[in-house]
């Protein structure tokens, strides 16, 4: 399998993940719902997400569509020098993507971000979300850490 093919198949397996999980506990449950993994530590909680990260932005769909849709672009018009960039830049920077747009997904479609993970110690967040911090922090460890500069 290329990388190409590898990233694609990363892209949508992220994609898929977290709609069918978002699907499953929009009907399985109502709003506010929460179910305990480890009471205490861990459950399932279904709340809507008006926001970005920590709600903050709240009912900012119109800014959250624009601002996804462009970094969207930005990530096909750059793809081509990203799969030259490195692992972690490229794979990071297409787990990045597929998060984005399947949060992206959800605003169009609700109006919210479906979130579900609840540790009772941090914000509730979905599979997205982690693809978004995962993705990030290794294009942020490609380039300032590893020092690993895109090519030009």
């Amino acid at each position: 399998m290329s990388g190409r093919s590898k990233a694609a198949f990363l892209f949508f397996i992220i994609m898929l993940a977290d709609q069918l999980v978002k699907f499953y506990v929009e009907t399985a449950m109502l709003p506010g719902e929460s179910i305990p993994v480890a009471a205490g530590i861990f459950h399932i909680t279904y709340v809507l997400n008006p926001g970005a990260a920590f709600g903050i932005f709240a009912h900012s769909r119109s800014l959250f569509l624009g601002v996804a849709a462009a970094f969207f672009i930005v990530f096909l018009g750059f793809y081509p020098r990203l799969r030259r960039s490195g692992t972690l830049i490229h794979y990071g920077s297409v787990a990045l993507a597929a998060g984005a747009v399947s949060n992206m997904i959800d605003r169009v479609r609700t109006g919210h971000v479906v979130d579900f993970f609840d540790f009772r110690v941090w914000p509730v967040f979905n599979i997205a979300d982690i693809a978004i911090v995962i993705g990030t922090a290794a294009v942020l460890w490609a380039l300032f850490v590893q020092n690993k500069e895109l090519p030009r």
